[in-house]
């Protein structure tokens, strides 16, 4: 056995950053990849057990050396996540550079496979549906994907959408002006923008009109060249509503549609825009979809258990 052990080129302090609190991130990596990690040499000395995958180890250490170089840190939680089931089999897990460096210098990279398989398929695709519960980082992916191409000059501008009346409110119950009674809906995208830039680039974009966050109804009527897109809460478009926006797109434009088909809040008899144009886009090329499910769960944990529970509950039906 002794000669079968493979030395791993590691300095200290890489060691210690990737090995994670009391070294839980190598104690997944035995239980995943059926190995021995030792760590009290320079290095790391990687003794195979029965049924060892050394080259998926060795793949795994090699990614996690480049994210951490790229100030990716990954706790045992976020690892295993990744990895997912022991059963399947190992693949690329963590991407080699991050997507997009926040306003403090954090890199911001796929946390989970279907966070992953989005990233791909917008490079891939020109409109892509991105369906699945709510925690699961899609949103926020989204809006990162969005900035990361505005800053890298891909995209001229960005525009942020989302339905103006959701879960049986209505605009004229609100306080304030048009603009006042709006704001409350599309928070959750202002605080997506506010984590990624700084105050002062966040005020220019909007200023020059770089970024646009408004509601749906905004969109009637325009064709938007050389802009990234995102339609969000998308479950509590109409049919109607769907059709207009898809229509807006331009040349050299994305658009991605993210929405939570369990959380529809459409008056009774009316059909969800994001569940029909899925059901009647699939197939066409330039055109991906993307399910998140509660695996995907980013929140605390129980959040995950909770949708569990409420999908399985669903099924009983």
């Amino acid at each position: 056995m002794q000669s079968s052990i493979r030395h791993y080129s590691l300095s200290d302090n890489l060691k210690r950053v990737i090995s994670g609190e009391r070294e839980t991130v190598f104690r997944l990596l035995e239980s995943r990849f059926c190995v021995e990690i030792r760590t009290r040499l320079p290095g790391l000395d990687i003794v195979p057990l029965e049924d060892a995958d050394m080259s998926g180890i060795l793949a795994i250490l090699d990614q996690l050396k480049i994210a951490a170089r790229n100030g990716e840190i990954l706790d045992a939680t976020q690892l295993e996540r990744m990895l997912g089931p022991k059963e399947a089999p190992f693949t690329e897990a963590i991407p080699e550079s991050p997507i997009f460096r926040n306003r403090f210098g954090i890199s911001v990279s796929a946390k989970t496979p279907a966070q992953a398989e989005l990233v791909k398929a917008v490079e891939n695709n020109d409109i892509i549906f991105a369906k699945g519960p709510a925690g699961t980082g899609k949103t926020f992916l989204a809006v990162t994907l969005a900035v990361a191409s505005l800053e890298r000059g891909e995209a001229e501008r960005i525009c942020l959408v989302r339905p103006a009346v959701e879960a049986g409110e209505s605009l004229g119950f609100l306080p304030g002006d048009l603009k006042e009674k709006i704001a409350p809906y599309l928070r959750p995208i202002h605080d997506s923008l506010s984590e990624l830039l700084s105050t002062e680039k966040l005020r220019r974009y909007e200023e020059t009109g770089a970024i646009e966050v408004a509601p749906l109804a905004y969109m009637r009527g325009r064709t938007l060249k050389r802009a990234f897109i995102i339609l969000d809460e998308a479950q509590n478009t109409t049919t109607a509503q769907m059709k207009m926006f898809l229509t807006r797109l331009g040349p050299h434009s994305k658009a991605i549609i993210t929405g939570d088909t369990s959380q529809i809040d459409l008056a009774k008899g009316q059909v969800s825009g994001l569940e029909h144009a899925m059901k009647i886009l699939k197939g066409i090329h330039g055109i991906a979809e993307v399910e998140f499910s509660a695996t995907d769960v980013l929140r605390h944990h129980l959040v995950k258990d909770i949708l569990l529970a409420y999908e399985q509950n669903e099924l009983k039906k």
